[in-house]
């Protein structure tokens, strides 16, 4: 009887782990904010850090505004 119930926990396990398996019912993406969106909505939190990727943020943002200009030179 020990070895049944034994069994039958075993089966019940190795369904319960096949069951974790498969892929999402939805396709959907976990979150609908862009990357930067999320990069701002962090920057402006009181997590620890948090300052560090506004300030990241805020530099990337200020590289990037002279490269447009640059490459919109004519020769």
């Amino acid at each position: 009887m020990k070895r049944a119930a034994a069994m039958a926990v075993l089966a019940l396990a190795a369904l319960a782990a096949l069951g974790g398996c498969g892929k999402p019912a939805a396709d959907e993406p976990a979150s609908t904010l862009t990357e930067a969106q999320r990069d701002s909505v962090l920057g402006e939190s009181a997590l620890p850090g948090a300052g560090t990727v506004g300030r990241a943020r805020e530099a990337a943002a200020g590289e990037a505004t002279p490269r447009v200009s640059v490459d919109s030179l004519t020769h």
